[in-house]
């Protein structure tokens, strides 16, 4: 036989072969598949903020969206993954409020707008997030230092908000933390 015909009776062969079974998942390498998968959503913004944890290859979503669609899509993004068992969806939807549109788009341009924070405000998916529920403000994500941590807080207060929560954490608290078990402010507030 030619080389020529082995080849294509391979590639027959191969076109036709039974799918073998994906490799299995250990529950970090789930979490970090979910991780990419929201922070590749085009309409996941600094103004939404999600939570994974990964049992089991069962993924549970926390956390909050300013769209009810945002929530559905996030949800079947991941529901789609390999290793995913089920999605159990705890995402809340922000309610729908002029006052607190404005007060997320005044509390990100004061901050992304510092000079301090113009390396974050570079990134594709900053990691400082800015959720604002019936005028109260919760910062949420990962920043470089604790300099950074203050600094966000102070620049978030002034602009008739009910309170400002900072739930901020350092590079270093974020890195100590197991990646099952993670807030989707990504990668850190380093660019890798």
């Amino acid at each position: 036989m030619s080389a020529r015909f082995l080849s294509i009776l391979l590639g027959i062969t191969l076109l036709f072969a039974p799918a073998l079974p994906a490799q299995s998942l250990d529950d970090d390498n789930i979490a970090a598949m979910v991780i990419r998968s929201i922070n590749t959503y085009p309409r996941f913004t600094i103004f939404d903020d999600l939570n994974v944890s990964v049992e089991g290859g069962a993924v549970t979503l926390r956390g909050k969206v300013t769209m009810p669609f945002k929530r559905d899509d996030v949800v079947r993004r991941v529901g789609r993954l390999d290793g995913v068992r089920s999605v159990k969806d705890d995402i809340d939807v922000l309610p729908v409020s002029t006052y607190d549109d404005d007060l997320r788009r005044k509390i990100a341009r004061a901050i992304y707008g510092n000079s301090a924070f113009w390396q974050y405000a570079a990134m594709a998916n900053p990691p400082l997030h800015i959720i604002v529920e019936n005028g109260r403000v919760t910062l949420t994500g990962v920043v470089g230092s604790e300099v950074d941590r203050a600094l966000a807080r102070s620049l978030a207060t002034g602009f008739g908000e009910l309170s400002v929560t900072n739930a901020l954490r350092t590079d270093a608290e974020f890195h100590r933390a197991p990646v099952k078990d993670s807030p989707l402010s990504t990668q850190g507030a380093q660019s890798h």
